[in-house]
């Protein structure tokens, strides 16, 4: 059968064997390295001894299998967990599981979302402990070299095991669905399955851990940016430092708030010991409790990023295949720390894009930065960029949407066996949309804090406006703005190097 297919915007070609590689041993797998693969920045690598660790999994649970009954091994699944498979059917029992949970529905999702599912799904099953053959290891590392991956829905997954994305996967590494991509490399050859094999590649949230990483490295990203888009806000008001002052945070000693002060002192080039005070007593929160409302967020990203770590870099599989030779059925793949991290992560965010919106606002009023209402210089009665606080709030509302805890839902499932869920994949899909929102929320204050910095008599001599001012178009006429924020947004990674 033909096993590929065409997809419309596919990920870029992989680097191919001459070009960096990312070591995949089920130990070392961080969140850069799952972006580097699903970008296919590079090619996995996985060390022997890592396939051999795999290999003795395997091994050991054909060995418990044969004494005695594993779920999913002689037994059925969730509410079949205890009718028995007989052993001559067992195969076409894993199949049947596959071809079964298979049921994912909604847009197919992008190709590098997949491949970071790929990448994780790979380093998990290396780590030990799922009893899958090793086989789909190799056939998972060279769908991602090969640059080819296969069609996942969207909606599926609960944060219990993304089964539908898996079951997908595993129907396309058996040879049942096509690839997507282009196959002029080559396919991964199909696996021949065996008993134990299709509930052990479903036991996994690798495609919610994949997209987190995703979002973590995207959000780490503009978050940094933000220090120097705050910190060119703060110039163009002439605002005071006292409430970025060293002496202030070494008294509360918050790490994000500490981290937010010091990098907007270092972007407008004052020293830890100096607290210029601006041209007002204190100014409004958006720039008064920056260093509070922004260091949340970066500590919330930090601890995402543990998290992330910690879970593709262990096995979650039930049972649990230990190298002592056990067994054990757990419920390690309920992904709760996931989903109260990425829920905590989107509620920071709010609070931060909040004061972003209030800082564009501050910048168009007369009585804080002494220049024309909405930085319209032109004829009477000019808007200038009032509309951009309208765009900025219409995102900051889709914010506050996905700020509501995907943890706090409930489903019951499988006759009741499966009573919770922790709603880690509806977590990281409301987080994905968030990061969409917070970046144009951002790209305005940007657009609008260097208009303020041009108008001013003398602009502010510091990296974030040379570069901004460098890219951003000069007019301040009457004029649609839309390319003014795309060309912001497509400018905060380059902030967020500064």
């Amino acid at each position: 059968m033909d096993t590929t297919a065409n997809e419309p915007t596919g990920a870029p070609p992989p680097t191919g064997s001459g070009g960096d590689r990312v070591v995949l041993d089920g130990t070392g797998l961080d969140v850069d390295g799952v972006v580097r693969l699903a970008d296919a920045e590079a090619v996995p690598e996985v060390p022997a001894g890592a396939l051999e660790r795999a290999r003795r999994s395997w091994r050991t649970a054909e060995r418990l299998a044969a004494t005695g009954r594993l779920y999913g091994r002689g037994t059925g699944v969730g509410a079949h967990r205890s009718v028995t498979v007989a052993a001559q059917d067992e195969a076409d029992h894993g199949l049947r599981l596959l071809r079964s949970h298979a049921g994912g529905a909604g847009a197919l999702l992008p190709a590098r979302d997949v491949r970071a599912m790929l990448a994780v799904r790979a380093n998990q099953l290396l780590a030990g402990g799922s009893g899958i053959q090793p086989a789909f290891v190799t056939a998972l590392t060279d769908a991602l070299r090969l640059g080819v991956h296969p069609a996942v829905n969207e909606y599926g997954g609960l944060g219990t095991g993304d089964l539908t994305a898996l079951a997908q996967t595993g129907l396309t590494l058996i040879g049942e669905r096509p690839w997507l991509g282009d196959p002029a490399g080559g396919l991964p050859a199909p696996v021949v399955p065996r008993p134990g094999d299709a509930l052990a590649l479903l036991s996994s949230n690798a495609l919610a851990l994949g997209r987190a990483a995703l979002v973590c490295h995207e959000l780490t990203v503009l978050l940094r940016a933000t220090h120097a888009v705050a910190a060119l806000s703060l110039a163009a008001v002439s605002g005071s430092l006292e409430a970025y002052a060293a002496p202030v945070h070494a008294l509360r000693p918050y790490p994000g708030a500490a981290r937010a002060a010091g990098e907007v002192r270092r972007l407008l080039g004052v020293s830890d010991r100096s607290a210029p005070a601006g041209e007002r007593i204190q100014d409004p929160y958006g720039f008064r409790a920056f260093p509070q409302v922004h260091g949340p967020a970066l500590e919330a990203v930090d601890a995402l990023r543990g998290i992330i770590g910690v879970e593709v870099n262990c096995p979650s599989e039930n049972p649990l295949i230990g190298e002592d030779g056990t067994a054990h059925h757990h419920g390690g793949f309920f992904a709760a720390p996931l989903g109260l991290a990425l829920d905590g992560l989107c509620l920071a965010l709010l609070g931060t894009a909040r004061l972003s919106a209030a800082r564009l606002t501050a910048l168009g009023r007369p009585d804080l930065t002494g220049l024309p209402a909405f930085l319209a210089p032109g004829p009477v009665g000019s808007s200038g960029t009032m509309i951009l606080e309208y765009t900025a709030h219409s995102a900051l509302a889709e914010l506050h949407a996905c700020a509501s805890p995907a943890s706090a839902n409930h489903a019951v499932l499988s006759h009741g066996l499966e009573e919770a869920a922790s709603f880690a994949s509806q977590a990281v899909r409301q987080t994905l949309r968030a990061a969409d929102a917070y970046r144009t929320v951002l790209a305005c204050e940007l657009v609008v804090a260097v208009r303020a910095s041009r108008l001013r008599t003398v602009p502010p001599a510091i990296p974030a406006f040379t570069r901004a001012a460098a890219v951003l178009p000069q007019g301040t006429e009457d004029r649609p703005l839309t390319a003014d924020v795309a060309a912001a947004a497509e400018l905060l990674p380059v902030l967020a190097r500064l």
